[in-house]
């Protein structure tokens, strides 16, 4: 029998309903993992950024309950360099050590809280200048999709809630109940790439061939030595000319992109099969045992045998 983790959900004036409803749709989707409510801070119904207000069951005193926090987006005229009284009244109610999760322009209020200081985070590529400017002690990526610093995680924009949520579940639970999550939301379990690929930047000429019948194609010979060479052959285009149209269309290079889907592949067998270290890096198409201790250990810190030990327990 698995814990129930509670998962709180501040709404604060001018929320995006669809950003507030995302840790619902995810967690509660994970098969009683997880109970979330939601609550404003004094118990009374708060704006919307549509047509109504929303009116929640919880005031501040359920954050004191939490194992997880969440802010989602507020409209950007709600976000202030100092936070009203009320909001901060109702975070200091968060118990230390809880992890806390913003989406979108939630980071504005936990950098206003001094949650950010010293951390690596992220938020709307549009409100990047912005932030920068209003809270300089924050190291901020604008290019990343989610920013995972232990105990205190920011998201991009608006989708990126749904990114973020599932990396908590794949953490928590391991990448099989993250994927069936997914596939009940119908989102993908992972999105290639960073929020870069979605800068405003001049729209690519009509006759640009898309890379993506080769990352289908390139997903079936994982264990094959792939090479740039071989995927801009298949994709009938030149080495340059493929590599510039899947930076585009991915947000990352096609090798670091090969290198998150062999991790990926590789995390999957260490949970689901008995498989050794070698051999699955045989299948998934690292060189040698060595090669995917490396990768793995630089994508999440961990061994494959302590990831293993975490995840087959938790299964």
């Amino acid at each position: 029998m698995h814990a129930v983790e509670r998962v709180v959900v501040l709404a604060l004036d001018g929320v995006y309903p669809f950003e507030l409803g995302i840790p619902s749709r995810i967690f509660g989707a994970a098969e009683g993992r997880y109970e979330v409510v939601t609550c404003t801070v004094d118990g009374r119904p708060v704006r919307t950024t549509a047509d109504f207000s929303v009116t929640v069951d919880h005031g501040p005193e359920a954050l004191s309950t939490a194992h997880t926090v969440v802010i989602p987006a507020i409209t950007p005229e709600s976000v202030t360099a100092e936070l009203p009284d009320d909001v901060l009244a109702a975070l200091a109610l968060i118990r230390p050590g809880t992890r806390i999760v913003s989406i979108c322009t939630g980071a504005f209020v936990l950098a206003a809280a001094g949650l950010l200081d010293g951390r690596r985070a992220t938020t709307h590529w549009q409100l990047a200048d912005e932030f920068r400017r209003t809270f300089p002690r924050v190291f901020l990526d604008p290019d990343v999709l989610f920013v995972d610093d232990d105990t205190v995680l920011t998201s991009a924009g608006a989708a990126s809630g749904v990114d973020i949520c599932l990396h908590i579940l794949r953490k928590d639970h391991g990448s099989e109940l993250a994927n069936k999550v997914a596939r009940r939301c119908v989102v993908p379990p992972w999105r290639d790439g960073g929020q870069a690929q979605y800068i405003e930047q001049p729209v690519p000429e009509t006759s640009a061939t898309s890379t993506a019948a080769t990352r289908a194609w390139a997903l079936t010979r994982l264990g094959d030595p792939l090479t740039l060479a071989d995927l801009a052959n298949h994709a009938r285009m030149s080495l340059r000319t493929f590599a510039r149209r899947f930076n585009d269309e991915v947000g990352v290079s096609p090798g670091r992109w090969l290198i998150h889907q062999r991790v990926s592949r590789a995390r999957h067998l260490l949970e689901s099969s008995e498989l050794s270290v070698d051999q699955i890096a045989g299948q998934v198409g690292f060189a040698t045992g060595t090669s995917l201790r490396q990768h793995l250990h630089a994508a999440i810190g961990v061994s494959p045998q302590a990831y293993r030990r975490t995840f087959q327990a938790t299964r």
